[in-house]
């Protein structure tokens, strides 16, 4: 019975902490946005669930030791980083040259469910959330079950999170009336998308 009080103790703050840091802007919710407002919610839900899978992935292997390879090897991190923030650069350039979707158009397509879940491994604010649940938020008794108990909490309040910025951004594409006006929404989207590179390339 000792294990549901010290199971309770963590897991409210985790959730707490987890719910803010999915629900937040960063990469992720910009890309969402923009993705919920051309291609709609039902078809930006492979995007969502890989996010999810992602981040949870991330948080296991980060759990089970990958973290400690970053102490030994900060090179390693480094090189990951500006490896993101390069490819963060090339996901605002499609963004801002993406418009108004129609039925036909040849090659337009949102971001598919693994493409979502690798993505996470080049996601600066996805490592400091893994980083983050498994230094602060797991405890070291029973560190094995705490662990899966955290992936599962994280699992549970990412989804419907991230969920709100698709939503957001469906509603914004129903009410833009021309390809021109959400362009100039994807085109806002997209600077987002870049300013959001600021806190990591400053560290």
């Amino acid at each position: 019975m000792s294990f549901l009080p010290d199971t309770s103790a963590f897991v409210l703050p985790l959730a707490l902490f987890t719910f803010v840091s999915s629900v937040t802007p960063g990469p992720n919710n910009v890309m969402l946005t923009a993705s919920g407002a051309t291609f709609g919610y039902r078809r930006t839900v492979p995007h969502m669930l890989g996010i999810s899978l992602g981040v949870v992935t991330m948080l296991l292997l980060v759990g089970l030791g990958l973290g400690a390879a970053f102490e030994r090897e900060p090179r390693l991190y480094t090189l990951l980083k500006y490896l993101g923030a390069a490819y963060l650069l090339w996901l605002a350039w499609k963004i801002a040259r993406s418009g108004q979707v129609d039925a036909g158009q040849a090659g337009a397509r949102p971001f598919g469910f693994w493409q979502a879940a690798a993505f996470q491994w080049v996601n600066p604010k996805a490592w400091i959330m893994a980083i983050g649940i498994v230094a602060t938020y797991t405890p070291r008794d029973g560190y094995a079950a705490n662990l899966l108990l955290a992936a599962l909490v994280l699992g549970l309040v990412n989804y419907p999170s991230v969920s709100v910025w698709t939503l957001f951004g469906s509603a914004v594409g129903r009410a833009l009336r021309t390809p021109q006006a959400l362009q100039r929404f994807n085109w806002c989207m997209a600077a987002l998308l870049v300013l959001s590179l600021y806190p990591v390339l400053e560290g």
